[in-house]
């Protein structure tokens, strides 16, 4: 597919990798519709990139993807302005020690991580099927594939959408719709706490832009490619961890330190390849 023949329906528009998705994909030529919760924040990111210059090219949908009623409004607009892309993007952060989680929380988290974009994709599956060449990239995390201590309730939910997006894959394979999983390790954006930001420095990981999730995001979307895993050497510890997953248990003891109280960067010795928090 070429850019300037996408439709696209992409939410959390306007987070850090949202936004800078939306900005890449509208530079590039494609129709977005743009949909999160935050409706004011949505209307100035419509208008920074050009909304009306646009002639609706870019159109903003304040909706809840966790209800029905926010599903049906966004498939009601999907299906006038032709969509042929989704992009479940938007989540819920969770960290920290799954013995401290709030039943409420995880509730919320795995509703939004994982239910709503099944759901979702439920909703637009006809209309895309309508399509000459249609996808559904899920944007899910290196945790997808990665079990890392702290982020039980988050990479549930994750596992959860990769698995989704592989057996929807298998399914639509000889359909004209393409299901796609792209796994970003961590990203500089206001998306974590500060006790995720600090077991990430403890941890001493790599953080990209999200300008490099989004670059990543469109060229996955074009290629038409099952899965992509960002970084190095997160996109091997997966690999491996696929394969053999007991193998990898160890390399975890560092980051299980940085979860207890009063952890310091000093006491926590430096990774290895495979005990990289992604």
């Amino acid at each position: 597919m070429k850019p300037a023949e996408l439709s696209v329906v992409l939410t959390g528009a306007s987070g850090g990798i949202g936004s800078a998705l939306a900005a890449l994909l509208a530079e590039a030529g494609a129709r977005v519709l743009l949909v999160g919760r935050r409706g004011e924040r949505l209307a100035r990111l419509a208008e920074s990139l050009g909304a009306d210059a646009r002639r609706q090219r870019v159109q903003a949908l304040a909706a809840d993807i966790t209800t029905a009623a926010g599903r049906t409004a966004i498939r009601e607009i999907a299906t006038v302005r032709g969509c042929n892309a989704l992009i479940n993007n938007a989540a819920l952060p969770s960290f920290g020690p799954f013995a401290d989680a709030d039943a409420g929380h995880i509730e919320a988290v795995l509703q939004t991580n994982l239910v709503a974009p099944i759901q979702l994709t439920l909703a637009l599956l006809p209309q895309l099927r309508t399509q000459p060449a249609a996808r559904v990239l899920n944007i899910g995390s290196a945790t997808g594939r990665l079990g890392v201590p702290g982020f039980a309730v988050y990479g549930a939910g994750k596992f959860g959408l990769r698995g989704f997006s592989e057996t929807l894959r298998r399914e639509l394979a000889d359909t004209t719709v393409r299901v796609q999983y792209l796994g970003p390790r961590a990203t500089r954006t206001g998306f974590n706490d500060e006790r995720a930001d600090r077991f990430n420095d403890r941890t001493r990981k790599a953080v990209d832009a999200p300008e490099i999730v989004a670059k990543a995001a469109l060229k996955l979307l074009l290629s038409g490619k099952a899965e992509k895993f960002l970084g190095f050497p997160e996109s091997i510890a997966v690999r491996v961890n696929g394969l053999a997953p007991s193998l990898l248990d160890r390399a975890f003891a560092p980051h299980r330190a940085a979860l207890q109280p009063g952890a310091a960067a000093a006491e926590i010795q430096p990774p290895t390849t495979e005990s990289q928090h992604v």
